[in-house]
């Protein structure tokens, strides 16, 4: 994960420059300290650039000066909205065919609330929502569980499988009490828009201690966010003989009921709310339930209810072990006399024997596609399940207005200094349940990855809503907020998201993955035409985002790049400025932050970007002429010398940023001068030394490995012996749990970059770039040339490393983490982490990208 901010308003779409990747000054840049000073043989040739590619440079250079006299506030009187939450002029992904009709209506109910332990709604704005909270004991105190928060300290919990669809199991362990929760979706004859679900709630309890008592707490409850009116079924007494728990009409899904089932005895008490805050309802109830303890002495709702109550929470008291089944039906309105016909499928013996049934069919897929030869064990089949189940489980529905950061003053709403984006719905998995339930637009493209082989039109859904949240200029906000339940996540002071930088366009990762499996007729007919209408519908979003970094985030030399947003003004108290929208947060870069910055990774990226964009429109898209021009732009950028001559350092035998930058910086305290009437106070702040000259930045990492992630480097090339030496070398990246992130080698492995910042990117093993390595060591295994076997025996090692290590701290833990010590090997960080993390299962069933 990364906490980056976002990025900057962008320029009208224009057709890609492939001589000016990088929008670069057309002008010879002057000398300066630690610059060649002549040109080589090679830079001379890629200059001398024809006819068609100077168009491209004019058209590019036009397209700059308009960014810089062109302000982001329009002028006074216009009531047009700015161009930074203007969006983008072009017909809606999500309006395809594709994604409307019997697709929409099949995804409609889901388990789109990631950040609570379970938790349903349907994907529209003001929903009809539910959830499940229970009391958990801890050092002889009730507390109440509901939201998914680290210090709630459950010894495991997660989707164990999940299709993304209709069903799902997840178990939670909490100090000796034990739930599980097993979802289904139902569509039949007198069904509402939607369909109808249904939940079996199973409750162990293990006697630990006397302190746990006998009588387990569960509740669950049922809330309309539009805060219509929800009516109140049966009285307690008559539970046993009539289960209507509730029932409501809405104009989505008509009338509907929820009732409740179960063979065995419990007790059942209830409160009614009427508010409009749902996001902090766990808290709502257990004042409740503290003051009937205080007044009455009883743990147990008051069986009370406001007038007209939008929000109804039930209680169920039982000796453990019991099961509960809760079924929600549809269309009571028209089909009242088959809904209890469908109450009785979606409870009971009925139940269990359709989970039973969707747990096989989800085996029978994970199978076939991860695991078609069988080579995996019990222990990797259960960690992939896992991975899987958990990445799906935790797909989310947000909507809501994201905050972008608006210095200017403005007629426009806003707050402060933030101004916002327009209403929109956005459908994604997420990184962590408990620590990032929502959007992040780097992390998604890895995320995709395995959900396409899953169900490729569920990636496609995700990617369409991601692309309609583009404006005008080709920005995407790089981290969703939206909504009351996604803000009650974030501190506020990282809620607004800043036009002016970017973030690794990885869903080109998944785009070149569709692409290629088209050339390769790996699709049914079916797919293949919604992956073509999906492509032709999106190539103009695209286009706009491949310019939007084309143009704001380059540099000032040809084919180079960088990431916007570094601060030298504000680095007075970090070791070495972040790269927050870079996804790589603290790796270390250049130490002062200029325009003369050369990132290797993002260079990179725009490769990938290019090379994607040229096979969509080349294979993909009718009536289109780009391709010649996103071709030129991807050889540009591939050029072996070119690259070498920027970027490779011959006596590190590595690839490194180039930049303005010292090594000799470090963190002394010094007594700090507060403002206004504040004391100073003693902290750390950043010494130099000694001044920076411009050159490669010596700092030996993930970065380095770039070039060989995007397959740059010739299979017969000595360069590609020395970037196997330095991945498998001990001294520098090599771990037996995987590759480190920075080297032992650089002056920033494992340093604090401020005094409340402890290292991230600089030593700690990340699954995603692994992933990315793995994937090019397997890709060099098949190629002719003197490193192969090499290669192979490197891959062979390092995938037996990163599966045993996940497996073994899965073991030990019950989660897969966000990150892993370089040391001990021991999970790190944000838990459960089924983001990008859950790339083990693409590493266990050994599928890359065949492009």
């Amino acid at each position: 994960m990364n906490g980056g901010d976002g990025r900057k308003t962008a320029r009208n779409r224009i057709k890609p420059s492939p001589s000016s990747v990088s929008g670069e000054n057309q002008r010879e840049s002057r000398n300066r300290k630690g610059s060649p000073k002549k040109r080589s043989k090679d830079q001379l040739r890629i200059l001398d650039v024809n006819f068609v590619l100077l168009g491209f440079i004019i058209v590019a250079s036009l397209v700059a000066l308009f960014f810089v006299f062109r302000s982001v506030q329009l002028s006074d009187g216009d009531d047009r909205l700015p161009r930074v939450i203007t969006p983008f002029p072009g017909p809606k992904i999500m309006d395809l065919e594709m994604f409307q009709g019997e697709q929409k209506e099949s995804l409609y109910w889901g388990t789109y609330r990631p950040h609570v332990y379970f938790g349903v709604r349907a994907r529209t704005p003001e929903s009809l929502v539910a959830g499940l909270m229970w009391l958990g004991i801890k050092d002889g105190r009730y507390f109440m569980r509901h939201i998914c928060q680290d210090a709630d300290d459950l010894q495991t919990y997660g989707w164990t499988k999940h299709n993304g669809r209709d069903y799902g199991h997840q178990v939670l362990i909490d100090h000796g009490l034990t739930l599980t929760t097993s979802f289904l979706k139902s569509k039949v004859n007198g069904s509402g828009y939607g369909g109808d679900w249904a939940v079996q709630v199973g409750v162990q309890s293990e006697k630990i201690s006397e302190d746990v008592p006998d009588a387990a707490h569960v509740f669950f409850y049922i809330a309309d966010e539009g805060q219509n009116a929800i009516s109140l079924g049966r009285s307690v007494s008559e539970l046993y003989e009539k289960s209507l728990l509730a029932y409501g009409s809405r104009a989505d899904v008509g009338g509907w009921e929820l009732h409740l089932k179960s063979m065995d005895n419990f007790e059942v008490h209830h409160v009614g709310l009427k508010t409009p805050h749902i996001h902090n309802l766990s808290d709502l109830v257990q004042g409740i339930l503290g003051l009937q303890v205080r007044n009455f002495g009883h743990l147990e709702l008051p069986d009370t209810s406001d007038d007209s109550p939008n929000i109804l929470v039930y209680q169920i008291t039982a000796r453990a072990p019991f099961k509960a089944d809760i079924a929600f039906v549809t269309g009571t309105d028209i089909d009242d006399d088959r809904a209890e016909e469908r109450v009785d499928s979606l409870t009971g013996t009925s139940l269990t024997s359709q989970l039973h049934k969707k747990e096989n069919e989800f085996d029978d897929k994970f199978r076939k596609i991860f695991n078609p030869s069988e080579k995996l064990d019990s222990e990797s089949l259960e960690v992939g399940k896992a991975a899987v189940g958990n990445l799906l489980g935790g797909i989310g529905y947000f909507y809501g207005q994201s905050k972008i950061l608006f210095p200017q003053s403005s007629e426009h709403q806003s707050d402060g200094d933030s101004i916002l984006y327009w209403p929109a719905e956005l459908y994604t998995a997420v990184p962590s349940r408990p620590f990032f339930p929502r959007g992040f637009l780097w992390d998604e493209g890895f995320h995709q990855l395995l959900i396409w082989r899953w169900d490729t039109h569920i990636s496609m859904d995700i990617i369409g809503h991601w692309l309609d949240l583009m404006n005008i200029d080709g920005w995407i906000p790089r981290e969703q907020i939206l909504g009351a339940e996604a803000l009650s996540k974030v501190p506020e002071e990282f809620v607004n998201q800043r036009p002016s930088n970017g973030n690794p366009p990885t869903l080109f990762l998944v785009l070149q993955d569709l692409v290629c499996g088209m050339a390769r007729n790996k699709f049914s007919v079916a797919e293949s035409m919604d992956i073509s209408a999906f492509f032709e519908r999106s190539f103009g979003r695209l286009e706009a985002w491949f310019q939007w970094f084309n143009t704001t985030q380059s540099g000032k030399h040809k084919s180079s790049y960088y990431w916007h947003g570094r601060k030298e003004s504000q680095t007075i108290f970090e070791l070495n400025p972040k790269t927050l929208s870079s996804g790589l947060d603290d790796y270390p870069r250049a130490s002062h932050p200029t325009d003369e910055e050369r990132h290797l990774d993002l260079r990179c990226w725009m490769l990938l970007a290019a090379d994607c964009m040229h096979s969509i429109s080349e294979q993909l898209v009718k009536e289109n002429q780009s391709w010649k021009a996103y071709k030129e732009t991807a050889k540009l950028l591939s050029d072996f010398d070119l690259l070498n001559e920027m970027h490779f350092d011959k006596d590190h035998g590595a690839y490194f940023d180039y930049g303005n930058h010292t090594e000799r910086v470090r963190l002394r305290r010094q007594l700090v001068q507060k403002s206004g009437n504040q004391q100073p106070s003693l902290e750390l702040v950043r010494e130099v030394v000694e001044e920076p000259v411009t050159r490669l930045v010596p700092h030996l990492g993930y970065i380095s490995l770039f070039p060989f992630i995007s397959k740059i480097i010739p299979s017969k090339s000595w360069i590609l012996e020395k970037q196997l030496n330095l991945i498998s070398n001990t001294s520098t990246l090599w771990t037996k749990f995987g590759l480190r992130s920075l080297s032992k080698t650089s002056s920033m492995y494992m340093k604090r970059n401020t005094e409340h910042d402890p290292p991230y990117w600089r030593g700690p093993i990340w699954m995603n770039i692994n992933y990315l390595i793995l994937s090019s060591l397997h890709h060099y295994s098949k190629e002719e040339g003197p490193y192969r076997e090499r290669a192979e025996t490197i891959y062979n090692e390092l995938r037996g490393n990163l599966i045993s290590n996940v497996i073994k701290n899965y073991k030990q833990t019950g989660y897969l983490w966000e990150q892993y010590d370089q040391k001990k090997g021991s999970g790190k960080g944000a838990h459960p982490f089924t983001g990008w993390t859950s790339l083990v299962v693409l590493i266990m069933a050994e599928s890359y990208s065949e492009c």
